[in-house]
This record gives C-alpha cells, structure tokens and sequence, in this order.
C-alpha cells in the first residue's frame, strides 16, 4: 500500500513523525482504523489515529503537546502544528457494562490482542509507517467484496456494545455494503440490546445514516432488523415505499429535506416532527430547518385547492416571510422531488420567490421608532403588526421598499383605523 493519495499532505506529514518518535523510542506504532479503511476504499482520509504500545504517561513524555483526552482507556492527543492525533495504547477491554461500556479496560503490548477487541474487520486494520498492513481478519478482503464482518463472533461483538448493531447498518448505507450473513444474524438476536443505548448516541447514529450515499438501502435494513421499536423510533414505520425511494435522488447536502420526505411517506405533520425531533434530542435549530419545510407543505397543500391564484400567491408569500427564503426554497426542490418535475404551481411560486425584494423586516427602509413617530402614538403591538404588513406590501410588489412610500403607507394605515 503506497502513500496516502486523499489525505492532506500537511497532516500525513506531521502524522509520520508522530509515529517516527514513537519508533525510535522502542515502542510500536501503527496507523489504524478508520484513516486505514478509507485509503483501502479511495475515500477522503481526514483524520489519522495511531495505535501503539507505548503506554500514555510514556507517550505524554515523548511529546511537547498533548491532552490526556481519555487516559482510562488509553487515549492521548497528541498535537503537531495545526493537526491533532489520537494515539491509544494496545488494550483489551473486560465484561461490558449497559451494552454500552466495557468495565475496565488492560494495557497490553501485542497488536494482534488490540485488533480482536475492534467492531468489524474493515476497522481492524493497521499499517505500518512504510505501508505494509497488518490485517488478521481479512478486512482488506472483506473491503475488495463490499462486505461488512464483525470480528469475532457478531453475537458477543454486538452484546458487548449494542450501538454496534446501528453503526452496522449505518456503514452498509454509507459504503453501499452487504452484511456478512453471520453478521446480520448476530444482529439480529442481540437487536433488543439497542434499547439499552442512550437516544443521543441513536440519533447521532440515524442522522449519518440519512446523510449516507444510500439512505434508502439504510432504512431498510433498520426495518428488516426489527430493531425499530427497541431503538425507540417514535413513530410507526409503515412508509410509501415509493416515496422513500425518492430519497436517494437528494444530495446528501439537503439532508432536512430527505427528514421531510421520511415524515411525509409516514403521514407525519409538522407539529409531530417537531415532537419527534425533540425527543430525540436534535437541536433547536435543526428542528426548525426541518419542520419549517413540513409546515409550508402542509399549509400550501390544505389550501391550494380552495383558494384563487392571486390568494395564492399572497399566501405563498407570507409562508416565505414565516419561514425563510431557505425553507421556501427547499420546499420547491422538495415538492419538484415528489412530483417527478415542477409542476404549475412550483414555477408560480418559483417565480413570486424570485420576485420578492424582501424577506424580513430588518429589510425594510423604515424602523418601529420612525413608525411611532409618524403615527404620533405610544408604542405597542400595533407597531410590530404596522410592519408585518408594510413587509407584506413590499415583498407583493404594491410597494416600493423606499422611506418616503413606507411613511405615507402608515399615515395611510393609521387613517383607516380612525374612520
């Protein structure tokens, strides 16, 4: 195996003599894991963790900088210029605790011990400062056929950690892999232990699940598994299969837009998203950049039917001016996606999108202050409401965003409301 072909060169650099000290020190030291798949693969390599011999306190001296990230378990940091390298100890780990945990972990001075102890083979591969791989389970073999293996025994590997059992399927969707059958089997059998896993760690799981290349082939095999309701998904999984399989045609960039398909196929609005993505801990942010795609969904689609071409239009734009211009315009890509092309009403509302000259008040060429003035009286609600409509105006098109419109559009406004 040659050089490192997609990592950049900086870090390999200053990796390689991370492991050279570690060398010439008398210890061994191996890269491995997951930088030594990626490079089998052809994948980007973006970050580079050694394993070694040396004990921590024994790679802490040999090293101006570091962090003793986890030192119970072997791990030290290990800083070089601008790049950082996890360097971990060989270790074996006893009984695990919760599936999660092991309850102590040993120091040892043999690779061969530090490699049984890894999830699947693919991750349970070294290689050496001059290229030469160390693979005792045919990871290498296994990567060539697309293969996920656990080492081992796939029953005890996914006992000991049952979030193994999610990282499982969830490589099969990222690498396009096929799961070893003792494998699926194993997982099978143990899938109740996911139950076991906190939902911060499932989630964390299931999003990278939903940015992999194949999404589709993920969720699959989630339901295949049977470990949908052990791992606590909220929500009954009986999707339009046909829409799901739209899922594989978004780039993995709009990843909320593939969660809006995925609630759309199971009848999902957006108030029971919302309740769905915080219970399973998603941010504030994350619940809005998806939810706001679900509500102008299920708000256009309840009034297309029912309402003119100009009301229309109007509502379109308040949805725009509620949401964003980046919900609005995901919703268009979203609704382009399900409907196999744009349709009469995505042009239409493509093109007010594109018309409007404004999205927020902050916009505007007029302050609450300036409007208070104007109207000559005392400041409340019916400020914020003046300019929700002055908003509304402009971003239409019936009025221009200039001072002198917006203030006689006020003094217009206030004169209505004194008849």
């Amino acid at each position: 195996m040659g050089s490192w072909i997609q990592a950049d060169a900086e870090m390999v650099a200053e990796g390689e003599q991370v492991l050279r000290i570690l060398l010439d020190n008398g210890y061994e030291a191996y890269w491995v894991g997951g930088c030594v798949r990626d490079a089998l693969m052809g994948r980007p390599v973006n970050d580079l963790d050694i394993t070694t011999s040396a004990l921590p306190e024994e790679v802490i001296s040999l090293f101006e900088r570091t962090v003793p990230t986890g030192m119970e378990h072997g791990t030290v940091t290990v800083l070089r210029g601008k790049f950082s390298y996890e360097v971990t100890t060989y270790r074996v780990e006893g009984a695990y605790e919760n599936h999660r945990r092991p309850a102590e972990v040993s120091f040892v001075r043999k690779l061969s011990e530090d490699l049984l102890r890894r999830d699947f083979t693919m991750n349970a591969i070294a290689r050496s400062l001059r290229g030469e791989l160390v693979d005792p389970y045919g990871g290498a073999v296994d990567i060539e056929h697309g293969i996920i293996r656990c080492v081992g025994e796939a029953k005890l590997r996914f006992h000991e950690d049952a979030l193994r059992m999610l990282r499982c399927i969830r490589f099969a969707a990222v690498f396009d892999y096929s799961i070893a059958y003792n494998t699926w089997k194993g997982l099978r059998r143990e899938r109740n232990g996911i139950s076991y896993i906190a939902v911060e760690r499932i989630r964390t799981e299931m999003e990278k699940l939903m940015a992999s290349s194949h999404p589709v082939k993920g969720l699959a095999l989630l339901e295949r598994s049977g470990m949908m309701q052990f791992a606590r998904i909220p929500f009954t999984y009986h999707p339009d299969h046909a829409v799901i399989s739209l899922l594989d045609h978004v780039p993995d960039s709009e990843t909320a837009v593939r969660w809006v398909i995925l609630f759309n196929a199971c009848g999902i609005s957006g108030a029971e998203a919302a309740r769905i993505l915080k219970q399973w801990t998603f941010s504030n942010e994350r619940i809005q950049e998806i939810t706001s795609i679900l509500y102008i969904d299920n708000e256009v689609i309840h009034c297309m039917n029912s309402i003119s071409n100009e009301q229309m239009k109007i509502k379109w734009i308040q949805l725009t001016i509620q949401y964003g211009k980046v919900a609005a315009k995901r919703w268009l890509f979203l609704r382009n996606i399900l409907n196999m092309g744009p349709t009469e009403l995505t042009l239409a509302a493509s093109c007010w999108l594109k018309d409007m000259t404004v999205y927020s008040l902050n916009e505007l060429n007029i302050t609450g202050t300036e409007v208070i003035t104007v109207a000559e009286r005392k400041s409340g609600p019916w400020v914020g409401d003046t300019l929700k409509h002055l908003l509304l105006k402009v971003a239409s098109g019936d009025l221009d965003n200039d001072r002198t419109a917006l203030i006689e559009e006020v003094k217009r406004v206030i004169s209505d409301e004194k008849r």
